[in-house]
């Protein structure tokens, strides 16, 4: 059986449902950056596959870009929910209000 683009779209398809289901469900800031990173490889996957279908080389560097924001998102995102979390002893999204007024 070969593998084509159809597959790796399915695959993003689902990694991007089970990403925003994540977001739209859960109140968890860790799972909500989780999340996130679905919904990141999801684009990641699809850019590196429809850049191998067309012979392009331009998908795999946007890929390249995607991975180093989703580390530094991940590195602040981690030093926030740590902060976060040594000011209000949570980490509920729904519980944090330290922007309201």
């Amino acid at each position: 059986m070969e593998i084509t683009t159809s597959h790796y779209v399915v695959l993003s398809t689902l990694l991007l449902v089970i990403g925003s289901v994540g977001i739209l469900t859960r109140r968890n800031i860790l799972v909500l950056l989780m999340s996130v990173e679905l919904i990141l490889n999801a684009v990641n996957i699809n850019l590196v596959a429809f850049s191998a279908a067309h012979q392009q080389v331009e998908g795999q560097v946007f890929a390249i870009f995607v991975i180093t924001v989703a580390a530094a998102e991940a590195a602040v995102g981690l030093g926030i929910l740590i902060a976060l979390f040594r000011n209000k002893h949570t980490v509920h999204a729904d519980e944090i209000d330290l922007l309201r007024w």
